[in-house]
């Protein structure tokens, strides 16, 4: 089993590979070799009897993706991409990235005469106000974001690539991947994990929108079970729907807090300072809330059942089980 990852080097894709590391098997298969490709170079582990090889650069340019898939990968995860942040305030960027390079890859398979299981990480952007209380799994996709728009042309491409057996493919639309590790990025989306990771360090956050807001969460221990479980998934029970919504935690910012306060007292919940921010506010207010995820469920999918879970899980995964603030 061959398997490539492009976004190798971001959160999600390193916490991918340590979980191939851990398992050494995929869809029932021992894993042989793993090609790690990002834009900056990917840290590559030590994997007894697995070939790893790194490859650094960006996907829509000549010849980038085609030497990559020239190792005929029987499972490529396509996690390469911009955050909706960036993606927003750096238009051509953004499509460069999200789209352009997407397409590149999914060509120079379709190029190569062979039909791997590709795993393709899109989002809830997708979906655009006005919505329902719940969201169905039928609603249309109309994104009001250039992230949500670059996310939305690339599930086309790999439904209608599917539809033509140029590969088998799944996408995923992640929710928000909440607690995420590490310094703040770039997505308008930071701060649902800043407010949660930041106080859990004894550092003080920035809460930029109003604690009404309602937002579906799922930890990065689920992203990784997500990617994990569409790799092996049976491509005629997806059907000709190929892109499906991930199941995760709906609640409102001041339940998130009220979550960090249940776990790491008010000591905790006392570092979040509420500062107003219209840029990230415009974009967040035009972002779905909750939803149905039934036909993700039925196929197997899971995630946390509360919020306290998310938290718990973050605690246990990064900070060693131990907080910096309690009461």
């Amino acid at each position: 089993m061959r398997i490539l990852i492009t976004g190798a080097a971001g959160m999600v894709g390193r916490k991918l590979i340590a979980r191939l590391a851990k398992d050494g098997t995929l869809r029932g298969q021992r894993i042989s070799a793993l090609d790690l490709h990002d834009i900056v170079p990917p840290q590559a582990p030590a994997i007894e009897g697995v070939s790893i090889n790194t490859h650094q650069g960006d996907l829509a340019d000549a010849g980038a993706a085609e030497s990559l898939v020239a190792w005929r990968p029987d499972v490529v995860f396509h996690l390469a991409g911009i955050v909706s942040g960036e993606a927003e305030s750096n238009f051509d960027l953004g499509y460069r990235v999200n789209l352009d390079g997407t397409r590149s890859l999914f060509d120079a398979i379709r190029l190569g005469g062979f039909a791997p299981r590709v795993v393709f990480t899109s989002s809830i952007a997708v979906f655009g106000a006005p919505f329902p209380d719940v969201i169905p799994d039928e609603f249309h996709p109309t994104p009001l974001t250039s992230y949500g728009t670059q996310k939305q042309m690339s599930e086309a491409l790999l439904a209608d690539y599917s539809r033509r057996g140029f590969f088998d493919g799944i996408g995923i639309r992640l929710p928000t991947i909440c607690v995420r590790p590490g310094k703040p990025n770039k997505a308008a989306s930071g701060f649902f994990s800043g407010i949660i990771r930041e106080p859990l360090n004894g550092q003080e956050a920035i809460l930029p929108v109003p604690r009404s807001v309602v937002h579906t969460h799922a930890s990065p221990r689920s992203a990784v079970n997500f990617l994990i479980h569409a790799a092996g998934i049976d491509g005629a029970a997806v059907g000709p729907r190929r892109n499906l919504t991930m199941p995760g935690v709906a609640v409102t910012v001041g339940e998130q807090i009220e979550a960090l306060e249940r776990i790491a007292g008010p000591k905790a919940t006392s570092l979040i300072r509420e500062q107003p921010d219209e840029t990230i506010w415009a974009i967040v207010k035009g972002w779905p809330t909750r939803f149905e995820a039934r036909r993700s469920r039925e196929l197997g999918f899971s995630a946390e059942k509360s919020f306290d879970e998310i938290i718990h899980a973050h605690i246990e995964d990064e900070l060693g089980g131990k907080i910096a603030s309690q009461a």
